[in-house]
């Protein structure tokens, strides 16, 4: 197969366009072209009148060699990469069974992998089944009723469930484990459309029905699902060399598990798992993350700014937008989780603070577009021991419960009044998503001081790109906190903690990915490298190539 890639089209170009393209691009005759797939079509939206559809293709053609040799040197023309996915061991019989701690997309997809390489993982969950959980996140939602262990945060699923369903990263791949990640999600009833579009979604309510069929599968080869199982501590024993391995997880309800492989699949909410873990001098460090707000316009207005008069062609959908402004005080702003047609949520863990973050079902058809606009943060900015951003966290969710009310309210504010620092009294046409519901306030009180100056020279920024980014009713609603993990758990080239034999820190909440997509692929790589060594053989160097580069947000 040959590769084809940056093959542009007109928009509404006809169906018989593409197969014409590809002959005059190869410079062939039609009798020469056997067959072609899309393997991902994007849109290049620059100038809204005349947008192009930009495909990648893989094509059979009847001479490979002569046609790619005619082709030499172009580097739009080349033989197709080999993306299948082999498995690297088998499970040996009577091996003790790994553990995985944490069932979000990392945890899900090691737990799966796991499996399918015949290891009958063990896989632990502090909270509920995945549509259990889903009753408990809409008690907060609708009567404002907090279940510290069953919420956006914590349950099958993880942070993801409820989200936009992103499945696009900017991480290295060249293993090309993000293939394997999208090709379990459809098996397991995600959309076909995720295999070959540019920024494929999937949507609260497919995510939930996924994650079902996935643990199936994970039961039916084998592996055992366990929930309500809070690990509380680490058995960790000190051999005559002085290093340290793990021996067991000590559950919520006082129960031993023996364990000598666990993957670590937490999330970047797992606050009391990680001073428990610091407690028990596992190595962690503190790393930088993003603090700020949602805010939301209507989408017909992001639609018209970005797709002009192409607005509501269904190829494009719902419009989004990726914006970074670099502040006079040295601050970033951006953009992050943008979500078209969506909702912002409430996304507390813990009683008395105030979270947000957004959401969109697969449609994308609420009437407002949000995202986090967001200020970076780094350890200088929370001087302390390593879990100093942690509580740095919590001071700015308590101030914003504070200012909703004491209630799950969130405190909100007009774009205009936030530019003019002055306290809103009210609302205007753009009616805030939130729920349990917004109070009109001075998000000052609860944001950096830094963030607020970044912030209000980022939205004059913006507007210069998404014409009413601006806009004065524009409305803003505070704060988001969870952009990432304050802290790094950090490991080996053999994916092991540097300093704790047979633990596996993995995902969003180890500091090693940005989303799901990435949380999945990293998924594999640990499972992976679990695997390896317990098989006896070494991890190869080249495994851990792209995961440092793991942090990519929105």
């Amino acid at each position: 197969m040959i590769r084809l890639t940056e093959l542009r089209l007109p928009l509404h170009h006809p169906e018989d366009a593409l197969r014409t393209a590809v002959l005059a691009r190869l410079g062939i005759a039609d009798p020469a072209l056997k067959a072609m797939q899309v393997f991902r079509r994007g849109y290049d939206a620059r100038k809204p009148q005349a947008i192009m559809l930009v495909y990648t293709l893989d094509v059979e053609v009847a001479d490979e060699a002569a046609l790619l040799a005619r082709h030499a040197g172009d580097q739009r023309i080349g033989p197709a990469p080999d993306t299948e996915y082999r498995f690297v061991a088998r499970a040996p019989s009577g091996i003790r069974r790994p553990v995985v701690v944490g069932t979000g997309p990392c945890g899900f997809m090691a737990a799966l992998l796991l499996a399918q390489m015949g290891f009958r993982p063990l896989v632990l969950e502090r909270g509920k089944v995945v549509r259990e959980r889903t009753k408990d996140t809409w008690g907060l939602w609708r009567r404002g009723v907090l279940n510290p262990e069953s919420n956006v945060q914590y349950g099958e699923g993880g942070a993801g469930t409820f989200s936009d369903g992103k499945l696009y990263s900017q991480i290295r791949d060249p293993r090309h484990y993000g293939r394997k990640v999208l090709a379990e999600f459809v098996k397991a009833g995600a959309p076909e459309e995720i295999l070959y579009v540019s920024k494929p979604h999937i949507g609260t309510f497919r995510l939930v029905s996924m994650v079902e069929h996935i643990r199936a599968e994970i039961e039916a080869l084998g592996g055992e699902y366990r929930f309500g199982a809070r690990v509380d501590d680490v058995v960790i024993e000190t051999d005559a060399y002085g290093s340290r391995h793990l021996r067991g997880l000590v559950l919520a309800d006082g129960e031993v598990i023996e364990a000598d492989h666990v993957i670590l699949a937490l999330g970047h909410s797992a606050r009391d798992s990680f001073a428990m873990l610091h407690a028990r001098g596992v190595a962690m460090q503190a790393k930088p993350f993003s603090i700020g707000v949602r805010i939301e316009h209507p989408q017909g207005m992001i639609d018209q700014a970005r797709f002009g008069p192409n607005a509501g062609n269904p190829l494009l959908g719902a419009a989004d937008y990726k914006l970074v402004h670099h502040a006079e005080n040295g601050r970033a702003v951006y953009s992050f989780c943008m979500c078209p047609g969506g909702t912002v949520v409430a996304a507390t863990s813990e009683a008395g603070r105030v979270v947000t973050n957004g959401m969109s079902q697969y449609s994308r058809a609420e009437r407002n577009a949000n995202a986090g606009i967001v200020v970076g943060i780094s350890p200088e900015d929370y001087p302390g021991d390593v879990l100093a951003g942690l509580a740095y966290q919590r001071h700015w969710e308590s101030a914003a419960f504070i200012a909703g009310g004491g209630d799950y309210r969130a405190p909100a504010q007009l774009v205009g009044d936030f530019l003019a620092g002055r306290p809103s009294t009210g609302l205007g046409d753009v009616l805030p998503s939130y729920k349990p519901g917004v109070t009109p306030t001075d998000l000052a009180q609860c944001l950096p001081d830094f963030a607020v100056e970044a912030m209000r020279e980022a939205l004059l920024a913006f507007d210069k790109q998404v014409p009413g980014f601006a806009r004065p009713d524009a409305l803003m609603t505070g704060v988001e906190t969870r952009t990432s993990s304050p802290i790094r758990i950090p490991r080996g080239l053999d994916f092991q903690s540097v300093n704790t034999v047979g633990l596996f820190p993995a995902g969003e909440g180890a500091g090693y990915a940005g989303g799901i997509l990435s949380a999945g692929v990293d998924g594999i790589r640990v499972a992976e490298a679990l695997a390896l060594t317990l098989t006896g053989q070494p991890v190869p160097r080249d495994m851990s190539r792209g995961a440092e580069s793991s942090m990519t947000y929105g």
